[in-house]
């Protein structure tokens, strides 16, 4: 195996982890955060019934032209915000955050506390 094969293989070892202690309801439903090079997207997703209540993303319509760049802490607190704000509009008012098996950093930080600053709980 190569550097990036074994990389991956121990991101998806925690990403496992991680998800065997967080599970999502209609009360309080999973955040998970996904991140490319270019953009990310936050999504809450209720396990119970395996559905998304609501998203967003720096390629999504509502925030296309507001981030010059998707993938910098700027563009991810922009996502958290309006996360937040479309959690609050479905009533929801905490989550539990599930950081898919990278470490609490750079973005995902910038989102989860944008998140937390706007109103969710988590």
């Amino acid at each position: 195996m190569n550097a990036r094969a074994l990389k991956n293989e121990r991101m998806l070892r925690r990403k496992r982890r991680v998800r065997r202690r967080i599970f999502g309801t209609v009360e309080r439903p999973r955040l998970s955060v996904s991140r490319s090079l270019k953009h990310i997207s936050a999504q809450l997703i209720d396990d119970v019934s395996g559905k998304t209540l609501c998203s967003a993303g720096t390629n999504s319509k509502a925030l296309a032209g507001q981030a010059k760049n998707g993938a910098n802490c700027a563009a991810a607190a922009l996502v958290g915000k309006h996360l937040a704000e479309q959690a609050r509009m479905h009533g929801i008012r905490a989550a539990a955050f599930d950081r898919g098996g990278r470490r609490y950093h750079g973005r995902l930080k910038a989102l989860a506390e944008a998140a937390r600053k706007t109103g969710l709980e988590f």
